[in-house]
């Protein structure tokens, strides 16, 4: 499981696609409607929300919205309302290991974006995350 703290934008078709279907089955996670990835350690930063539901389903709306731009048919009605707390924070550090592994992908499956994002230095988070300084966050799995 990817819940990228990218910014959607960044992810090509087959990115999104997938982390839309993520994004879906974390929400079932967090419903406690699935009997695997309860431990997820990508998910952590939903779980300590007080309104676990609504932080996914923000996060999903970013993603349906990215989706819409770029004139795919994600179904709105599978996730519910924006969430109304503050953003979530992830450490700059954590936005720059994501950007090194998605650049790897797309290398891979769409070389045209990757040159696109070769001189990104300082990538967006996802618009329900805030910045903050700090190395790579502790729930990540690291490539080895």
């Amino acid at each position: 499981m990817r819940l990228w703290s990218l910014h959607p934008k960044y992810l090509d078709a087959k990115g999104l696609v997938a982390l839309w279907r993520e994004g879906l089955l974390a929400r079932k996670v967090l419903r406690g409607l699935t009997k695997g990835y309860k431990h997820h350690p990508q998910l952590d930063r939903f779980k300590t929300q007080d309104n676990k539901l609504q932080a996914i389903d923000s996060y999903l709306i970013a993603v349906f919205e990215e989706a819409k731009n770029r004139g795919y048919k994600f179904d709105r009605r599978k996730i519910g309302r924006r969430f109304t707390g503050t953003q979530i924070t992830v450490s700059r550090g954590q936005l720059k290991y994501e950007l090194t592994h998605l650049m790897k992908k797309l290398k891979l499956r769409d070389p045209e974006r990757s040159k696109t994002l070769r001189g990104l230095s300082v990538p967006k988070p996802h618009p329900l995350f805030k910045a903050v300084r700090g190395d790579v966050e502790l729930w990540e799995r690291r490539e080895s």
